[in-house]
């Protein structure tokens, strides 16, 4: 996706047509084209798998909204399940979510989907699931960890395939250490629910791991201590402040070396 959006950027700007194949097509690609557009950019086959930009000499200034972060929606979602909360999130766009919409349904959890809301009451029991990562429209890979978080608690065993990105699997030792049954093989995660999770010192190696520890810390009786959170900071505005106005019990700590 990273690779779409440098190619698009740079092309607007570049003398002559350019015509980028094998584009991704997730929404936030369709976002950045929609948005050069305001900006003056000549480009035809947003939302395709191949895009033809013609160059322009400038841009010029828009007042643009910008959509909305499934993924930081996607795990406000799962932190709910996880803790059979009640919770609304506004201003999104319930349709950019319904592989997790579809998988959460599955997994017992009650959504409510609006034209610009999601609402989902967390349910016991959470049931297993069986999900392979893939290309949008399909379930996300930056949506693996935190469903895996929500899986550990679920009654039964889930496999999580992930064929998009290798290094996925940092987090899965952290998930042990709050008492997950997680194992990885291969591509596979394989999660076998346990009644309950316990406290514990975990550390966030990267953004999405971030969020899958938070989640299951919230499930997690005791006090649990995550480092790390300048990786969280990267995808989660304020994440701390946004769960304790939800009623979570999380707070942002200092330490001295």
């Amino acid at each position: 996706m990273g690779a779409t959006k440098n190619c698009l950027m740079a092309a607007t700007l570049a003398e002559g047509e350019s015509i980028l194949e094998n584009c991704a097509r997730e929404p936030e690609i369709i976002d950045l084209a929609e948005f050069l557009l305001a900006l003056g950019a000549k480009i035809e086959g947003v939302g395709r798998q191949t895009m033809r930009v013609t160059g322009v000499p400038s841009l010029h200034g828009a007042e643009y909204n910008v959509v909305a972060d499934r993924i930081e929606v996607g795990t406000y979602l799962i932190a709910a399940a996880i803790t059979q909360g009640d919770v609304v999130i506004e201003k999104c766009r319930p349709q950019h979510l319904n592989s997790l919409v579809d998988l959460l349904r599955e997994m017992n959890q009650e959504i409510e989907a609006g034209e610009d809301f999601l609402r989902i009451r967390g349910r016991t029991p959470i049931k297993p699931v069986t999900v392979s990562t893939e290309p949008y429209p399909g379930f996300p890979t930056d949506l693996h960890p935190q469903l895996v978080a929500l899986a550990t608690l679920a009654q039964g065993t889930s496999v999580v395939t992930e064929n998009i990105f290798n290094g996925r699997f940092m987090y899965a030792m952290e998930l042990v250490r709050l008492g997950g049954d997680v194992r990885v093989s291969n591509r596979d995660v394989i999660i076998r629910g346990v009644r309950q999770l316990g406290g514990a010192p975990v550390d966030a190696p990267d953004i999405r791991a971030g969020g899958a520890l938070v989640c299951a810390a919230l499930a997690a009786p005791g006090e649990s201590t995550i480092s790390g959170v300048h990786f969280i900071d990267r995808g989660y505005e304020e994440i701390e402040k946004r769960l304790a106005s939800l009623g979570a019990k999380i707070e942002r700590a200092d330490f001295e070396d």
